[in-house]
Parts: C-alpha cells; sequence; structure tokens
C-alpha cells in the first residue's frame, strides 16, 4: 500500500477514515490500519456485519456484500423452511391419495362384474388394482424418505446460516476497506452512512426473501397465498409463473399480420425487383459453375487460387475440389457455393462502404449501431418471418436471411479499422497534399485492411452458418442435404454433407486472405 501513502502518514489515514466512514471511526481506523498493515490474512471481524447481514453494506453502501449475502442467506433460508415447515412429500402423498382411490374404484368394479357373473373381466380388474397398489406403496416409500429427510435439511441450512454469518463477519472490514480505497481514488463512491440505502436495503429484501421463501418451502404456493389474500396475490397475480394476458397476446400478433400484408401488397414491384435481381446474380453463378463441365471449373479455381493466394492453397483447394467431386457433391456444392458467394458479396459490397461512413461519422455509428445489435443477436430463424412474407422461398430469400444475419461483422469491423488509424498519419497525408479521396485509398484504407479482412472473414462464416437454415425455405444445395439427414437421423450423411459445406467455406476464405497476404508481402 505503499503507492497510497497510508502507511506512512497515519494521522492522514485516521483523518481520511474519519471521512469517510463518519460513524465509529476509531473501530474502523484500527481495523483498516490492520488490514493495510498486514502482508498475509488480517483476522478482523465485525459484529454488525455478521448480525445484520446484506443490510449492514446497503448501511454502508457496500452493495456487492449486499447481494451477495442476500442471495446467500436467502439459499441458507429456503433450506432451513424445508426443514421445519416443508412439506416434503407432499406430491408422493398426492399421488398416493389418488392411487388409493383409484384402487378402490377398480376394486368396486371387480364385486360388480362378479354379482353379474363376469368373472373373466372381474380378474382383470383386480389384476389393475394390485399393480396399482404396488406403485401406491413405492409412492408412500418415497413420501416416507422425503418426510424423514426434513431434519437432515433443517441442519444443513443451519450449518450453511452459520457459514455465511461467519463470513459475513470475517469479510465486512475488507470489502469496507477496498471500498475506502475506492473512494480515496473517486470521491463519487459512496461513504459515511445512508438512511435512504437502508430502507431500499430494507424494502429489497422484503420484496425478494418472503414471496421466494414461501415459493420453496411450502406446496402449492399461490393456492394458499390466494386463500390469503382473498385471492388476488396467487389467483390474480400467481407468483409460480407470470400471469400471461393471451388476449393482448392474440391482438397484437393480428396487427402485426396486418402490417406484413399491407407492406407485401403495396410494395410487391419492389420486392419482385430485388429478387428477379439475386436471381439473375445465381443464375450466371450456376451457370458458371455447373453446367462448365466440373474438370474445367475445378482447374480455372485450381488455378486462381495459386495466382492469388500461393501453392499451398492451391493444393488444399484442389483436394476440397476432388473430395466434392468424388463423393457426388459437386452440383450442390457448387449451388452451395454460388449461395455463399453471392451472400458474401453483397455483404462485403454494401457493409464496406457503410463501415467507412460509420468509421468517419461517429453520429451516423450512434444512429447505426442498435440497428447492427438487432441484425446479429435475434435468432437466426426469425429473419425467416419477414423473408418468406416479402419474397417468398427459394435461393433468393435464402441470400437475402443471409444477407441481414452475415453483414454486420464486415460493417463493425470495417469502421474498427478505420476510426483505428493514427490522427497523426492523416494530419501529415493532408500536409504533404492529399486529397479525401487519396487519403482514404492511399492511407485509410491500407491501414485499417487487417480489420477489414477479419471482417471479411467473419462475413463468409456466418454465410457458411447460414446455409443449413435457408435450407428451411427452400434454398437448395449442400443445406437440404443436411436438412435431410436431420430429418432422418442419417449421421453419416450428415457428417459428409457437414465437411464438404466446411471445405466450400475454407476454400474461398483461404484464397481470398491469401490474396490479401500475398499484396502485403509484394508491398
Amino acid at each position: 500500500m505503499s503507492d497510497t501513502g497510508l502507511e506512512a502518514q497515519p494521522s492522514s489515514l485516521d483523518s481520511s477514515v474519519a471521512e469517510f466512514v463518519q460513524e465509529n471511526e476509531s473501530y474502523y481506523s484500527k481495523q483498516f490500519a490492520k488490514i493495510q498493515g498486514t502482508t498475509g490474512f488480517a483476522f478482523s471481524w465485525n459484529w454488525a456485519a455478521a448480525l445484520l447481514g446484506p443490510i449492514w453494506g446497503a448501511w454502508r453502501g457496500a452493495w456487492g456484500f449486499f447481494w451477495t449475502f442476500l442471495v446467500l442467506e436467502l439459499f441458507a433460508l429456503v433450506q432451513i423452511g424445508r426443514g421445519l415447515w416443508g412439506e416434503l412429500g407432499a406430491d408422493q402423498i398426492a399421488r398416493y391419495e389418488k392411487m388409493l382411490a383409484n384402487i378402490a374404484k377398480r376394486e368396486q368394479q371387480a364385486k360388480d362384474l362378479i354379482a353379474a357373473g363376469d368373472t373373466v373381466d372381474a380378474e382383470a380388474k383386480l389384476k389393475i388394482a394390485s399393480n396399482l397398489k404396488r406403485v401406491a406403496a413405492e409412492a408412500k416409500e418415497k413420501a416416507d424418505l422425503a418426510a424423514n429427510e426434513a431434519v437432515s435439511i433443517l441442519i444443513t441450512g443451519l450449518v450453511i446460516f452459520a457459514v455465511i454469518k461467519l463470513l459475513e463477519g470475517f469479510l465486512a472490514n475488507r470489502t469496507y476497506e477496498k471500498q475506502y480505497l475506492n473512494w480515496r481514488a473517486n470521491p463519487s463512491v459512496q461513504s459515511g452512512v445512508n438512511k435512504i440505502s437502508v430502507w431500499f436495503g430494507v424494502i429489497l429484501l422484503i420484496a425478494i426473501w418472503p414471496l421466494t421463501l414461501f415459493r420453496f418451502t411450502v406446496s402449492d404456493p399461490d393456492g394458499k397465498l390466494s386463500a390469503l389474500t382473498g385471492g388476488f396475490i396467487g389467483g390474480k397475480i400467481p407468483i409460480t409463473e407470470f400471469p400471461v394476458n393471451r388476449e393482448y397476446f392474440a391482438v397484437l400478433a393480428k396487427k402485426g399480420d396486418a402490417g406484413f400484408d399491407w407492406l407485401a401488397i403495396n410494395f410487391n414491384h419492389v420486392f419482385k425487383g430485388i429478387t428477379a435481381g439475386i436471381r439473375a446474380v445465381l443464375d450466371g453463378l450456376e451457370i458458371v459453375l455447373i453446367e462448365t463441365p466440373w474438370p474445367v471449373v475445378m482447374i480455372v479455381i485450381v488455378v486462381m487460387a495459386l495466382r492469388l493466394a500461393g501453392p499451398r492453397v492451391a493444393i488444399f483447394t484442389a483436394a476440397s475440389l476432388a473430395y466434392l467431386a468424388f463423393m457426388g457433391l459437386w452440383k450442390i456444392s457448387m449451388i452451395t457455393v454460388a449461395l455463399i458467394g453471392a451472400g458474401a458479396a453483397l455483404c462485403v459490397i454494401i457493409g464496406i462502404p457503410l463501415g467507412i461512413w460509420f468509421g468517419k461519422s461517429k453520429r451516423a455509428y450512434s444512429f447505426a449501431e442498435p440497428v447492427l445489435d438487432f441484425m446479429q443477436t435475434m435468432p437466426a430463424f426469425v429473419y425467416l418471418i419477414p423473408i418468406i412474407a416479402f419474397f417468398g422461398t427459394g435461393k433468393p430469400p435464402g441470400v437475402l436471411a443471409t444477407l441481414i444475419f452475415a453483414m454486420p461483422p464486415v460493417i463493425r469491423l470495417t469502421a474498427l479499422g478505420m476510426r483505428g488509424v493514427p490522427e497523426t498519419t492523416k494530419e501529415a497525408a493532408v500536409a504533404f497534399g492529399c486529397s479525401k479521396w487519396q487519403l482514404l485509398t492511399n492511407v485509410e484504407l491500407p491501414l485499417a485492411m487487417p480489420s477489414i479482412m477479419t471482417g471479411i472473414n467473419q462475413t463468409i462464416l456466418m454465410s457458411l452458418s447460414m446455409v443449413v437454415i435457408a435450407s428451411l425455405i427452400g434454398a437448395e444445395g449442400l443445406g437440404a442435404l443436411i436438412l435431410e439427414a436431420l430429418q432422418y437421423a442419417a449421421k453419416g450423411q450428415g457428417l459428409l454433407g457437414g465437411l464438404a459445406i466446411l471445405l466450400c467455406a475454407m476454400v474461398i476464405d483461404r484464397i481470398a486472405q491469401g490474396m490479401y497476404r500475398r499484396k502485403v508481402g509484394e508491398a
């Protein structure tokens, strides 16, 4: 603690501690000095914290202490409550009683059948009753065992509660000493005692503990609370589940349907135009990749990999394409490559300019960031709902779903790379007469390129992850093969198809990354 100067100036320590704690200054000055003057573990006990527990934390503004021990004490009290008044085995007792009623019913039916002379059906009823007796006996045995566990659960809860109280007493002064040091560095940290904080802590404790204890220690808590509160808590407001109002849900769902229908009808020509454009791109790619003889396509791709990324990537590309060809997966793999390629290309074409804009304009990025968060965090399956509503099913909607899901990484990482360009470098370039376009193309983009290439890599991988999901709306390719394997539990087919998807994505990524690395190496 030599960096704070506390040990060198004990009088300063006493005065600052007095200013910080405001009450019981001499005690805390002595305890803080002991903690700071001991290299290893310093024994320091706080009776107030041990007795009051989380309330002491609220009183002193140690909210980490408050929440930690509020939860720990609640856990111990739940065990104590289960041991004292918890109706252990109540569910088994209810099952046992229900079975007894069923057994009596079967036996009465058997008696009636015997009286009517139907001994065969009577024996069947008696056999069912005999089986139910055996199951009822097992339920009764389980109920008795659960009831006998009450003492052990109570003892366990008491032991845990005692240990928690010891921890509160031992850790309170250490926690408060850390808060004191934080206050020395940042005076905005709460100091002294605050009655409002105490009342806030008490309100939180009252709001959390009783209902939780009631929920975990009493059987049928909603029924009992409803009886105690005249049907309000536990009835109108149950505590075991949230009172969902399906009527509001249904109304909002209908409005959502109407909104989608309105957009689909009034902007049908726009959606059809987008679909037609993407379909034209996909058809062109598929003609090149599928209609052309596969050895020709393979040779062109391998030579491209050799020229752009080097011999290692070319060898890997040749091995991957050979696997696709000789496994009979060439056609559907090329469909997948067309989907991934179209989706990733659109992401890059749209995403990099947006990323450059957001990297240069903080205001624009502040508006775009919630949209990007929404695009990344919304489950992928949810994208399919508006996609189907506006664009129907097939390959173009699959590309659009990929576009929404996979674009955020390239936008974010491009913006990050642009913001990472040193201001001094840009100022020097402007001083030497660079125009804005020259500054962008010759200075900012080259320096941001590592981050941009990472974004492209992430976009390709996320496009790959959408292949299987897009197959649910009619996008063909390897995704449909995986979907079929899932439906029929065809494990071998699924693994081979998954490996094919992996190889397609790795080939695209290795060529793109290798091209960039080679350019950097030549530079």
